[in-house]
């Protein structure tokens, strides 16, 4: 027997208590609303990413040929007679074939009612249908240029994947049974589940993805031994304990990007890559970004290169004796690490050894499904909201990444959370995934109009940083770049040519996965694969036709290649605050600490002066 149906009295407490408290939250929901409304400046709707002007002309192009409309209308039709048919012989006790069918690993229709029900059966066939010929419709439109191509696309989908039937709960089968067995408890503790993430999200709808209370940093999460031996107001620079009596003479240094935090490399002792690397006798140092504010609004890309690997290449020196360092890029931190190894070969810079790109982008002509998000208007939208708080919030371009797989980072929320009123599970990735950052102004600026915009990089001089032009053909070092073959952020086909510009001997891995899990992916796991092929062909289509697939992890692969490319020398394990660096504090360190929506509670509820 459930704990709702325990008792009716305590059912009818616990909704007298849920009540009050969406009361409470309604009031003062409600309440900031206004005050906001009131004080707003231009309270108007624009179209800021050109999605309406997109699908204007979609239409418009779609209406002049109303023969191609007709054709697609009788298609789908002629879906729907086929699903009625099949229904009626199902009632009928007969075995029939679905007109259409989930795809493989679509965890919306997973519950067996969705199948062994015949209502239920007969809503998601009907859904599944009409998004296959909505979808066929707006993508088979002739003409329409690119950049409007893409955004129909996207946005259509985004549009179909709110429709499921998943979604709703009058046509969900687990939400209706737990609202029968639960008396509606579900959808009342929902509603105010709702209510708390308005509330969190200062009157936007920030969605609970676990608990955050579950966490606490260097306790169950980051918590690979180590010490904070050099900072700066842009970073700290974090070196970790040694696990082995010998450690490699060079040591390596870990460069993630700024636009999320480094502990996704150091969530679980079980899934670390840095730990795992401590263990293999590598000397980590690791570099932790401050989230900004509006302080660091000029900050720009040269100071990131200058408070970040310049800086750190400097102090790892000083604390190991060593002037050259094995450096790994993640995502950003790698198209950091291509523009300064750019920079460095400009100056005779020798200081790094062998470098590894992880899912990083260095020729930006395939921008994946970003792109949506990326052209002149949108940047220049993206400045004035920018320019005025001096940075960008690190919750939009959170809810950017979510869009990107709706599904498994939205939808699936507003199930477990609103309709079926759980709490969200406690996990660490997704703990990660809401520890948002900041992005200053200028630095970002910068980025998007350079990279995205305009693909300098990849040309020879394309960029400047300090009067120096960069030249990433210059670079000769062995270099070794591991992508995944379901990215969405750093298309894997993108970071091939990316990596093909280099001049020195590349290593090309295809992992499996996305661009987190296939990264984070510890041997012990025995998960997905990975392609390697000794050749370095033209084209990413002829590297993978002749490359070969090997099961479970890259990072063994990682390991002999460094041993290979980069020295296998070793020396006594260094320990941190041995050398000429003394100890600030203890690992994961203060700067990574600061969590967005904890500011904002803590704002919120200080008293007022």
């Amino acid at each position: 027997m459930s704990k709702e149906q325990a008792k009716p009295e305590t059912a009818v407490a616990d909704s007298a208590k849920i009540f009050a408290e969406v009361a409470e939250r309604s009031s003062r929901i409600m309440g900031d609303f206004l005050e906001r409304q009131a004080e707003a400046k231009d309270p108007g709707l624009s179209d800021e990413f050109g999605i309406g002007k997109a699908f204007m002309d979609m239409s418009a192009l779609m209406l002049a040929k109303p023969q191609q409309l007709a054709e697609a209308q009788m298609n789908m039709f002629r879906d729907y007679t086929r699903l009625w048919q099949n229904s009626w012989m199902q009632m009928m006790g007969q075995k029939t074939e679905p007109v259409a069918a989930p795809r493989k690993g679509d965890n919306r229709f997973r519950h067996e009612d969705w199948e062994n029900h015949f209502l239920f059966d007969y809503v998601k066939q009907s859904y599944l249908i009409a998004a296959r010929h909505i979808h066929q419709a707006v993508s088979q439109v002739e003409n329409l240029p690119p950049e409007d191509r893409k955004k129909v696309d996207f946005f259509t989908r985004q549009y179909i994947d709110a429709l499921s039937p998943s979604n709703f709960a009058l046509t969900n089968p687990e939400v209706v049974r737990e609202t029968l067995a639960s008396g509606g408890q579900n959808l009342l503790r929902g509603l105010n589940n709702l209510l708390a993430d308005i509330e969190r999200g200062d009157g936007q709808l920030q969605i609970s993805m676990t608990d955050p209370k579950a966490f606490k940093m260097g306790k169950n999460i980051a918590t690979t031994p180590g010490k904070v031996v050099y900072q700066n107001d842009l970073m700290q620079l974090i070196q970790y304990q040694p696990s082995t009596k010998k450690v490699y003479k060079r040591p390596l240094l870990i460069i993630p990007p700024w636009i999320n935090k480094y502990y996704i490399l150091d969530l679980r002792e079980s899934n670390s890559f840095i730990k795992w690397a401590v263990d293999q006798g590598h000397t980590v140092f690791v570099i932790s970004w401050v989230n900004p504010g509006a302080e660091f609004a000029g900050k720009g890309f040269e100071d990131y290169l200058h408070q970040g690997p310049d800086d750190a290449l400097a102090a790892i020196e000083k604390a190991s004796g060593e002037k050259q360092v094995n450096v790994i890029g993640y995502c950003l931190g790698g198209t950091l690490l291509g523009a300064a190894l750019g920079a460095m070969a400009a100056k005779k810079d020798t200081r790094v050894a062998s470098a590894t790109f992880f899912v990083s982008l260095l020729d930006f002509s395939i921008p994946g499904e970003l792109g949506v998000f990326i052209d002149e208007k949108q940047v220049e939208n993206l400045e004035r909201r920018m320019n005025e708080r001096g940075y960008l919030e690190g919750s939009e371009m959170a809810g950017t990444f979510n869009m990107l797989r709706s599904n498994d980072l939205v939808w699936s929320f507003v199930v477990n959370n609103y309709l079926m009123g759980k709490d969200p599970f406690p996990f660490d990735l997704l703990y990660w995934n809401s520890d948002s950052t900041r992005m200053p102004a200028k630095m970002h600026s910068f980025y998007l109009r350079n990279m995205y915009l305009a693909n300098k990089l990849k040309d020879p001089g394309g960029i400047s940083l300090d009067g120096v032009p960069v030249d990433i053909s210059k670079i000769k070092i062995p270099a070794y770049f591991i992508s995944t073959a379901e990215d969405h952020i750093a298309p894997w086909k993108s970071v091939y040519k990316g990596a093909r510009v280099l001049s020195g001997k590349v290593r090309f891995v295809l992992g499996g996965s996305g661009h987190i899990a296939g990264i984070v992916n510890p041997p012990a796991a025995k998960k997905y694969c990975y392609w390697i092929n000794p050749e370095f062909p033209e084209t990413s289509d002829a590297w993978l036709s002749t490359a070969t697939r090997h099961e479970g992890s890259w990072w063994p692969d990682w390991q002999a290649w460094m041993d290979a490319n980069s020295g296998a020398a070793k020396v006594a394990a260094r320990v941190p605050g041995d050398g000429k660096l003394k100890v600030i504090e203890d690992a994961p360190g203060s700067y990574v600490s600061l969590r967005l929506g904890a500011e904002k509670t803590k704002r919120k509820t200080a008293p007022k002066k």
